[in-house]
């Protein structure tokens, strides 16, 4: 086991590898700066990022995280509190601090005089940071601090900008400033903090990994105390992210149960459901459903749906029944009328494809049964020459709704056809195409034969 460890730990050796301290300081330090060249790469990766989240376009997004130079400080700092090096800490702090003002600013401009915007996916993929997004900032840091360290050091940091996902969560934080709405600004700015604080903490753990060396003015008591304050956002960042990923699990699979409520628990013989909304208001689960078709009795469907609702684990879910919802109704109830209206075309598309699927099937089995039947008559039947099979709709002008069906077989006969093989036919196509009371006429008048 000893020699077995031992193996391991030579292919995961990187001190081979490494460059000198002072090579890998100053590929950080270059990038902590925001003069000149790397500002104005800042304002275009700012520009494209809004752009992008506004035209919900992802390769426009990954485009600004490619751009976007937010990096360079964030992986400083996290070099200046491995090495103790609190100028460069000093430095990072400002200069990361002035990026994020300048794309909040930015960013807000923009949206406040963009022709049109909306509430995109893109933009609302970013006002939820979970759990998922402390790992994806705590490995893409840890490979970024590597990639740099080492002398080969391949396409790394590309896909560490894209995985990270800096600038987009700054952009949305100003889509929330410019069109007023705080959950939008605080979870995109919690988002683009966390992985700031993950990918420094990573970097402050490779450069102790890697053991560089501490610059020699370090004062330990002040380090200490950068540290503390490290650990403490650190913690409290995981301890949020854990919450808010339970809040977002729990809410997930409260939206699939009550979807699945809906459609397997709600199914009415004459009455459909037209649609349903699943909402989340001041803590309040709420299933909303709009019912067309028959009515029904209001009580006794809302008493039923609540039992059925506690024994599919949504006990305590408010369930708001609506019933007679007509189309201006239902309408008026939308605030995306063609959302409304595609429903219904969808329904009545599904609707028009189920009737045309069940009249090609009885089309395609009367047919294959009748040319079976033409067979057999050929040869149990030799008189007779065609055949033809209908059931007719027989009502009377005298007396009103009063319709009933009736089965006619019309045959051609070469000559003339006894009485006794006439019954005999008639017996053989009732059995054979199932349909008892038959009648049937012999070489009708008038008959449109081939």
């Amino acid at each position: 086991m000893t020699g077995l460890w031992s193996k391991i730990k030579t292919y995961l050796n990187i001190s081979d590898e490494l460059l000198p301290q002072p090579e890998i300081e100053e590929s950080i330090r270059s990038g902590v700066e925001f003069k000149g060249s790397q500002l104005l790469t800042l304002v275009f990766a700012i520009a494209v990022a809004s752009v992008g989240l506004n035209a919900n376009s992802i390769p426009v997004i990954i485009g600004a995280m490619l751009i976007s130079p937010l990096m360079g400080p964030i992986i400083g700092m996290g070099l200046a509190i491995g090495i103790e090096d609190f100028g460069l800490l000093k430095k990072g702090l400002l200069n990361i601090s002035l990026a994020v003002l300048g794309s909040l600013v930015a960013s807000a401009l923009y949206f406040t005089v963009s022709p049109q915007f909306e509430e995109s996916s893109q933009l609302l993929a970013r006002t939820t940071p979970s759990f998922y997004d402390i790992l994806i900032a705590l490995f893409g840091g840890a490979a970024g601090i590597l990639s740099i360290a080492v002398k080969n050091k391949g396409q790394v940091m590309p896909g560490v900008a894209i995985a990270t996902s800096l600038m987009p969560p700054l952009c949305t934080a100003g889509y929330g400033i410019a069109t007023l709405q705080p959950d939008f600004f605080f979870g995109a700015l919690y988002l683009f903090f966390t992985n700031m604080i993950f990918i420094m903490f990573a970097t402050w753990a490779g450069v102790k990994l890697m053991r560089l060396q501490k610059v020699p003015q370090s004062v330990t008591t002040r380090y200490h105390k950068v540290k503390l304050i490290l650990y403490v956002a650190v913690a409290f960042t995981i301890g949020m992210s854990a919450f808010l990923s339970f809040r977002m699990f729990s809410k997930r699979i409260f939206t699939v149960k009550a979807s699945e409520f809906v459609e397997q628990q709600m199914v009415f013989p004459n009455t459909q459901v037209l649609n349903y909304k699943v909402l989340f208001q001041n803590g309040k689960r709420i299933i909303d459903v709009n019912l067309i078709g028959a009515e029904l009795p209001k009580d006794s469907l809302q008493l039923a749906m609540m039992n059925k609702l506690d024994s599919c684990g949504l006990g305590g879910t408010v369930l708001n029944i609506r019933q007679g919802v007509t189309m201006g109704s239902a309408a008026m109830e939308h605030k995306d009328f063609a959302q409304f209206f595609n429903d219904l075309q969808v329904r009545l598309t599904d609707s028009r494809q189920e009737v045309d699927s069940l009249m090609n099937v009885i089309r395609e089995a009367d047919g294959e049964q009748s040319m079976e039947i033409l067979k057999e008559v050929r040869v149990l039947f030799p008189s007779v020459k065609n055949l033809a099979v209908s059931k007719m709709y027989l009502g009377s002008t005298q007396t009103a709704n009063a319709v009933d069906t009736v089965n006619v077989a019309f045959i051609n006969t070469q000559g003339a056809i006894g009485e006794a093989e006439q019954q005999k036919l008639q017996q053989y196509l009732q059995v054979r195409l199932d349909r008892m009371n038959l009648h049937l006429l012999v070489n009708p008048v008038g008959f449109p034969w081939e």
